[in-house]
Formats: structure tokens, sequence, C-alpha cells
């Protein structure tokens, strides 16, 4: 009998390895969705005023949110910053919260974080899975990303402050965009990084 039982232990035990193996996956996302949430507030504080829209960090963690988590955990991080920056944390650029940031001329930009870095997410995963190596995939991601923050950004600056699209486009969009290419080109040099030290889930 003891052979028996040691056999189904054996089956067991690698059952119930590959039943947790999701729950590992889903836990380090949760983990990674957190703190990459919380780095998104944190980047809001290093703000250098250029013109109406400020220079932040919060680029470059958009971009990585969206090459490091699937989708559904790209709009969690994201939508739980804007929560937070709605009921009134300091979470917005220069310490600012509340609505009235968010419908007011430069809420595009934010609300273009949670669109940006959700689809931005789905472009990774879909180019991913289609047979896409991770380098060509995580650039498209990046761009897709950038693409939809400057375009609500855009959009918004230009009906609040009614400068219409060109003023807007050169004073929200223009002086911003070699910032953000660098800061979106520093984000996939990271992402793969940690995905190679396995901090990340290399999908």
């Amino acid at each position: 009998m003891a052979p028996d039982a040691g056999a189904d232990g054996g089956v067991s035990g690698s059952r119930g390895a590959t039943a947790a193996s999701p729950n590992r996956t889903r836990t380090r996302e949760l983990a990674v969705a957190g703190l990459l949430a919380a780095l998104l507030a944190a980047g809001a504080w290093l703000a250098i005023p250029v013109g109406a829209v400020p220079v932040t960090l919060q680029t470059f963690v958009v971009v990585l949110i969206a090459l490091l988590l699937p989708p559904r955990w790209a709009a969690a991080a994201t939508g739980t910053y804007l929560l937070a920056g709605a009921i009134g944390l300091p979470v917005f650029s220069a310490g600012q919260g509340g609505l009235g940031v968010l419908l007011g001329p430069t809420g595009g930009f934010l609300f273009g974080f949670l669109v940006g870095a959700t689809l931005g997410a789905y472009v990774r995963v879909g180019l991913v899975r289609s047979g896409a190596r991770r380098m060509p995939a995580d650039i498209a991601a990046a761009v897709v990303t950038l693409a939809i923050v400057f375009s609500l950004g855009w959009l918004q600056l230009s009906l609040v402050t009614g400068m219409g699209l060109a003023g807007a486009f050169f004073v929200g969009v223009a002086p911003f965009v070699l910032f953000d290419v660098v800061k979106a080109a520093a984000a996939v040099v990271v992402a793969g990084a940690l995905r190679r030290a396995g901090v990340v889930p290399g999908g």
C-alpha cells in the first residue's frame, strides 16, 4: 500500500502546485499593481512647471504599467490612482487633489493614464500572444500609451480653456513630446530588466 499512497501523494502534490501557480501569479500581479499605483502618485510630486502642463515622472510610470501588467491590472492600478485623487488625496501634480483637477485643463492627461495604460497593455499582450518578440511589443505598447495620453490631454485642454486645438497643441503637447519619448524609452528598458530579473512575470 505504501507505493500506491506515495504515487497518489505525488500526483496530488503536482496538481496542487499546478493549481497554486495561477494564484501566485495573481498575487504577484496585485502586488506589482499596488506598487506601481503608489509610484504613480509619488511621481506627481516631482513636477517641473512647463507652461500649463507640468513635467513629472508619471508618464514613465504609466508606460511601465502598460508594459508590466495585464490589462485588468493596468486599469486597476491607474483607476485606483484617479479615484484617490478624485476624493481629494494630494496625488496629482504639485500635491493637488479633487474633482476640480480631473475636470480642469490638465484632467485629460490624467484620464489618458487610465485609458492609455489599459489599451497599451492590451496591445502588448495581443502582440506577444500572436508571436511577436517582447521588445517590439513593448515599443508598440509604449507608443499607443503615449498617443492616448497626449490625445485625451490635448482634447480636454482645448475644450476647457477654449484656446482651440492648435493653441492647445503648442501649449500642452509640443513642449513635452521629447521628454515623454525619453521617459517611455526608459520604461521599455526598465520593464525588460525587471522581467529578466524575475521581479515580474516574463509574459
